[in-house]
């Protein structure tokens, strides 16, 4: 998607001030003792590859490979978050949509399935190939539509 990275890292904040673990190296600690080697994050996470690629080595790991994706936003364009409106399962029953309708819905997103196919996981899974995802955001529509790009 962004091909290989290079960037100087900066001072990096390791503890806030309340004391807790800042994220970049929580992620890191929980990807070495996870045994991670291939990390998939949204692309809102990319500046941050460099910064924990660095971190694991001077804990003594080789860094994963880190692939970053095309965040799910909404129609504004703000990305789908916990605390930013992101839609539940539950709330797309609301609107009719079964898991099954769901899972079709995000097959098309990443074309991986044409509008009314039949979806199944491991369909999806012989169609993936990552060179082929889609490199626009994914823009959720609370009817449970979708739009490619922004």
């Amino acid at each position: 998607m962004h091909g290989e990275i290079t960037a100087e890292v900066d001072d990096v904040v390791l503890r806030r001030n309340d004391g807790v673990p800042a994220y970049n190296l929580a992620v890191v600690v929980d990807d070495v003792f996870s045994g991670i080697d291939q990390v998939v994050r949204g692309e809102d996470l990319l500046p941050a590859a460099a910064t924990q690629a660095y971190l694991t080595k001077l804990l003594g790991h080789h860094s994963p490979s880190y692939a970053h994706v095309p965040l799910a936003v909404n129609v504004e364009g703000r990305r789908l978050a916990k605390r930013d409106g992101a839609v539940t399962l539950p709330e797309l029953a609301t609107y009719g949509m079964t898991p099954n309708a769901v899972l079709s819905v995000i097959a098309q997103s990443l074309e991986l399935a044409g509008p009314g196919e039949p979806v199944s996981l491991d369909g999806m899974l012989q169609r993936f190939a990552p060179g082929r995802l889609p490199r626009e955001p994914w823009v959720v529509v609370p009817s449970g539509g979708l739009r490619s790009g922004t």
